[in-house]
């Protein structure tokens, strides 16, 4: 992907958040305070929706982390884990947008699986620093490829 663009700091600031977020999807014992982390990354009003070539799904934060928590604590998700690929980030001002691809791995209820997809996040600078205020995503499927 491109270079991103922007003051330094402000770059290295949202790739940490970007880190931080991707990081949280990981099943485990640990799990709960990783994904209890994300709220301070979003701002309270942030709106998350997923595609995945179905109708969107929008989510408030707690609507988006309640639901994977079950699955990352419950022992039907295991050896699961998402990490960001390449990716972009754009600054003007106080506001910056993340663009890039995801890859995630696991077994579900004995099954082993991937996929991959891209994700866009929308942020705003405010007082405490930057936060994250939209994010939306898109997995690949038959006839959507990242390649």
């Amino acid at each position: 992907m491109s270079e991103s663009t922007g003051p330094a700091a402000d770059v290295a600031e949202i790739e940490r958040i970007v880190d931080v977020f991707f990081g949280a999807f990981v099943s485990g014992p640990e799990a709960a305070g990783r994904l209890a982390a994300l709220h301070e990354l979003f701002l309270p009003e942030a709106v998350v929706v997923a595609t995945c070539g179905q109708p969107p799904r929008v989510y408030d934060v707690d609507g988006f982390i309640a639901p994977r928590r079950e699955l990352l604590m419950s022992g039907a998700l295991t050896d699961f884990t998402e990490w960001r690929g390449g990716g972009r980030t754009d600054v003007f001002g106080d506001i910056a947008h993340w663009w890039g691809d995801y890859g995630k791995a696991g077994s579900q209820e004995g099954e082993r699986f991937t996929g991959r997809g891209m994700k866009s996040m929308q942020l705003v600078r405010m007082p405490q620093g930057w936060r994250i205020s939209a994010a939306v995503w898109d997995d690949e499927r038959d006839g959507l490829s990242i390649d």
